[in-house]
């Protein structure tokens, strides 16, 4: 065995034989070294791994993570918001801790043998920064360690998110998909938002450049929706309106629906309103106001363009300097807002939904 091998195979052997040590390791870690290891051998097999349950505290009201909508513990870089419901519970594929997760809130709090110890995500990070054939499951189990706040503290504390984004130009998107995954739950953490708000252009470009529908889009959307849920950084994605709105006419279901988290969240702040009614807008845009669109899909639509007008029809729109107020024909004004929109054809229309919640929001809009 050359030199370069040895050195190789100990540093490997150091790392996995760190995150082994105690007798706090969760048995998650120790699937983990043992996936590590049987995959260094001739013939080794890769599969996927289940998990067992528990969770973490309660979610205080008020928190950021009780703010924010679709934030679940994400099951890997194979699984898809389809399994996703708005107030069911999603389950997740556990290693790094046994946890259980229920879509915006985590439950009993973690028992103290399953803990993640600070110095067992210390040797994941190094595992990761080291250990490239690994990356993808080193990044599904930091994304379950993430689910709970000590963690997402550490981690940054640790220097982890610089690391974990790196993955995110990784030539595999799986491997990118996980990455986004890993820092979406890294962003329920207020102070992480502050290193993450740097990679927002990294995730716009990844949401203009993947295929439509893909893994890589949904993560990437989810991760943005987190980042705008306060005002405090929606301005970075103040150009971006009209990419929002081109892939909401073109896209499926699920991502429509994270697509008009974003722009709901967007349109809730008076501070964007004139952004958004001045960006460019497919005139198709109109036809999703249809009663054989996907009700929830079509709900916040209805909440966009509510927003939107309550701020219109308050006299408080803020104009950005050096941004004129024109709103031209195919801006979002002409198209959901003008007197001659076809919006207003269509919303009466709607008044017979089968939903309560669509019905409601169109009889705002009526007033």
């Amino acid at each position: 065995m050359g030199e370069d091998g040895v050195v190789a195979r100990l540093c490997n052997v150091k790392a996995l034989v760190g995150i082994l040590a105690g007798a706090g390791a969760s048995y998650g870690i120790y699937r983990l070294v043992r996936r590590v290891q049987s995959e260094r051998r001739p013939g080794g097999s890769r599969r996927q791994e289940g998990g067992h349950g528990a969770g973490g505290p309660p979610l205080k009201p008020g928190t950021l993570l009780a703010k924010v909508s679709g934030i679940p513990l994400l099951r890997g870089s194979t699984s898809r918001a389809a399994g996703e419901t708005e107030s069911g519970s999603l389950g997740c594929e556990i290693r790094a801790c046994r946890c259980r997760c229920r879509l915006n809130r985590l439950d009993a709090p973690l028992s103290p043998p399953g803990a993640v110890e600070p110095h067992h995500v210390e040797q994941l990070l190094s595992l990761l920064h080291n250990c490239a054939p690994e990356r993808l499951h080193i990044l599904v189990t930091l994304a379950n360690a993430a689910a709970f706040s000590r963690n997402q503290d550490l981690i940054r504390e640790l220097g982890g998110l610089p690391v974990i984004a790196s993955f995110l130009s990784d030539p595999l998107p799986e491997v990118r998909t996980q990455a986004l995954n890993t820092l979406n739950n890294l962003s329920m953490n207020i102070r992480n938002q502050e290193q993450l708000k740097v990679y927002v252009p990294q995730m716009l470009d990844l949401i203009e450049m993947s295929p439509v529908n893909s893994e890589v889009q949904l993560a990437s959307l989810r991760l943005l929706t987190n980042l705008s849920v306060t005002n405090t950084h929606q301005h970075l994605l103040r150009n971006s309106i009209t990419l929002f709105l081109s892939l909401l006419v073109v896209s499926n279901e699920t991502i429509q629906i994270q697509v008009l988290k974003v722009l709901v969240n967007l349109s809730a702040n008076p501070e964007m309103t004139e952004d958004i009614v001045q960006a460019q807008a497919p005139a198709s845009l109109v036809l999703l106001l249809d009663g054989r669109t996907n009700p929830q899909v079509l709900l916040r639509l209805l909440t966009f363009v509510g927003n939107l007008r309550t701020w219109e029809g308050s006299g408080r729109r803020p104009v950005p300097v050096g941004l004129p107020s024109i709103r031209g024909r195919d801006s979002v004004h002409r198209v959901l807002l003008a007197e001659n929109s076809e919006l207003h054809h269509r919303l009466p229309v709607l008044m017979s939904h089968p939903d309560a919640e669509v019905k409601e929001q169109v009889a705002r809009l009526l007033i």
